[in-house]
């Protein structure tokens, strides 16, 4: 691994033009140590506003453009049919699309080829994306995971005390914030006095696969998963090496009794971890949450809800499984300008007496969605990979009608109240 990054680093220097001792100055002078000490320069919102006044200029430029030619900028969505087939369950599960751009090609809009301003303006962003953010992004990212596979394996052989568990959390934590840092994530925290207890199953809702960093990169937690191979496997038995975590067999994630049963039991030992889990089951793109498991609320412990929500202006942070492998995904990640976010901590939430699980599950789900300001749904995540049903969207379309024709009944009912009445306003 030494060697790899040696020469990774040496690769990146000569990319960039830079010497090897000034690319690694800056690299683990502004990056990495500062990640492994908790410490923020407090650039970022100055970076932050700065793309803002960018995106908003190019905004500008785009509606000045299209008033000249008096064409419309976006692309609206009038017909009855379409509103019928974009549905509320399907259209969550592609990209949310902004209406002004970012500078990104990731819109079904050519906003670039407008004028020649936001055509260079288009080239300066990717110049900088791909050939100054992404190799110290990539490089941390390495740097990281080495850093953090050794060190926790290191820990994971010091015998069972409050010093290792100290150790433990200390590694976990750096780990998370330089994963953080690779993607340039900026998070705001909201009511920490919440933060889950070591009583307890952290639940929230899921957009991409670094929630979990998102929210572990301010609270140690004990994750819950199947065991994979090659190196995230790698990284996944050095984790438990120095903490408790639940990682499952293929074969055993499908038994439900036994996932209970471990989830239990970890639940019961106030000194290990809050278990966090993502109760949809999928990534859901951040507009809305959809039904929750019931697995997680049948346990019987305190639940501590947690609301994600991430800024699209600065990239788009849901992973599409089925369009989008792992790898390319992380790339589109780590080339976007940043990952913003905010994190809000709900009150502990127990089940009531005489509700089922499922009926916890949803007001839970009710909660996040309410302080995340998503989009309440009641239709399972599964449906992502599994073809929408005929049925569904007949009852779909069904709705709708319903909703035109009470709205034209309604109409109706004031005319002919007003018919029948003509000189009611008179006598006043």
């Amino acid at each position: 691994m030494a060697w790899f990054m040696l020469a990774f680093d040496d690769l990146l220097s000569k990319y960039l033009g830079l010497p090897v001792d000034v690319w690694s100055t800056l690299v683990f002078g502004f990056l990495i140590v500062p990640a492994v000490l908790g410490v923020s320069f407090g650039i970022h919102k100055y970076y932050m506003m700065a793309l803002l006044s960018v995106f908003e200029w190019a905004t500008l430029q785009m509606e000045q453009k299209a008033k000249e030619k008096n064409h419309h900028l976006y692309k609206h969505y009038t017909s009855a049919l379409e509103s019928i087939i974009d549905d509320d369950v399907t259209k969550r599960f592609s990209a949310q699309e902004l209406e002004s751009w970012n500078l990104l090609t990731r819109s079904n809009h050519n906003f670039r080829y407008i004028s020649v301003k936001l055509l260079a303006l288009w080239v300066v962003g990717v110049l900088i994306r791909y050939g100054v953010l992404l190799p110290f992004r990539v490089t941390v990212a390495v740097a990281g995971i080495f850093l953090f596979i050794v060190l926790s394996t290191m820990v994971g052989f010091l015998p069972s005390t409050k010093l290792r568990t100290y150790l433990s959390d200390k590694v976990h934590l750096m780990g998370y914030r330089l994963c953080v840092r690779s993607l340039t994530g900026i998070i705001t925290y909201h009511n920490r006095e919440n933060k889950p207890k070591n009583d307890g199953i952290c639940v929230a809702n899921h957009t991409t696969p670094i929630d979990g960093i998102i929210l572990a990169n301010d609270c140690c937690y004990s994750l819950v998963g199947q065991l994979h191979g090659g190196l995230l496997g790698m990284i996944q038995r050095a984790m438990v090496k120095s903490s408790p975590h639940i990682w499952f067999e293929r074969a055993e994630v499908k038994d439900r009794h036994l996932v209970a049963k471990r989830l239990r039991d970890h639940v019961a030992d106030e000194n290990k971890h809050p278990v966090l889990i993502f109760p949809e089951g999928t990534c859901v793109n951040n507009t809305s949450v959809m039904m929750f498991r019931k697995g997680s609320f049948e346990i019987g412990c305190t639940i501590y809800p947690a609301a994600i929500k991430y800024d699209p202006r600065f990239g788009d942070a849901f992973w599409n499984s089925s369009k989008f492998g792992l790898v390319r995904y992380l790339l589109r990640m780590m080339s976007s300008w940043a990952i913003v976010c905010s994190v809000w901590y709900l009150p502990p939430m127990k089940r009531k007496e005489g509700e089922d699980p499922v009926q916890f599950a949803n007001r839970v789900k009710a909660a996040i969605a309410a302080q995340g300001g998503l989009v309440d749904l009641i239709w399972d995540a599964g449906l992502k990979r599994a073809k929408v049903k005929d049925a569904f969207k007949e009852e779909q379309q069904q709705l709708y009608s319903k909703m035109l024709l009470g709205d034209q009944e309604d109409q109706n009912h004031g005319k002919h109240a007003e018919a029948k009445c003509p000189g009611e306003d008179k006598g006043n």
